[in-house]
This record gives C-alpha cells, structure tokens and sequence, in this order.
C-alpha cells in the first residue's frame, strides 16, 4: 500500500474541502445554467471540467477523512467521518447517473456534516501522539 505523508491539518484540509464541495454545488447552477439558458436555450449544461470537480473534492476529502480518522482519539469519529464521506461520494455519484431521484438537500446536509465532524475531531478528539490509543 502506498504510504502518504501525514498531513498535519487534516481536519482543517476536511472541512474546507468539504465547505468549497458546497459552495461549488450551489454556484453551479447559479454560474452555467442561468448562462447556457441564456446564450443556448437550455440545451446544454455546466461545461465537464466544473462537473469533475466533485469527483476532485471527494479524493481531497477522502484523504482528509483518512488521516482524521487515523489521528483520532474516538473511535466512534472514525465511524462517523467515513460513513459521512460515504454517504457524500454515494450522492454525488447518484447526482450524476441519476439513478435515484434523491433532494439536493441531502448532499448539503452530509457535507455539513463533515466539516462539522471535522471541526469536533479538530477540537476535541486530537491525537497526534503516535501511541494515542483510540477509545
């Protein structure tokens, strides 16, 4: 397995990651739809580069969740992040097959979710002794 450099603000990398992941979801219609309505009718939508975006910030978010999780000291937070950052990669996949039709409220919610995970480990949950013990 490659072994990756710690990354010493992994929590903070999260939960910008995650933040930008929102902010990029709401900008999207607000930035290309409304102009490609405009110039092409409606018949296109946001060009590919902005779409692969997500998949960009769920590897970012990815290594984050996986470095949080290995610096913990709650063995619950390791749970919460993955199954969060699951869950958001889950929806953004389904987003974009569209195969099923799920609000776009719930990607919001679970991306909240992570940075506020994130947040929480930063503040209470730090271990960045090598010999901490998750509890």
């Amino acid at each position: 397995m490659l072994a990756l450099r710690p990354l010493p603000q992994s929590d903070i990398l999260g939960a910008v990651a995650s933040g930008l992941c929102v902010i990029h979801c709401v900008a999207t219609p607000l930035l290309f739809v409304i102009h490609t309505c405009s110039v092409t009718g409606c018949k296109e939508g946001s060009p590919a580069w902005w779409s692969s975006l997500d998949y960009l910030f769920v590897g970012i978010t990815f290594l984050a969740v996986r470095q949080s999780a290995i610096n913990t000291s709650k063995g619950w937070m390791n749970y919460a992040l993955y199954v969060n950052w699951i869950l958001l990669t889950l929806l953004i996949v389904n987003e974009k097959l569209a195969v099923l039709p799920i609000a776009e409220m719930w990607k919001y919610l679970t991306a909240f979710s992570l940075i506020g995970l994130h947040m929480y480990n930063r503040r209470y949950c730090r271990c960045d002794n090598p010999i901490c013990a998750p509890q």
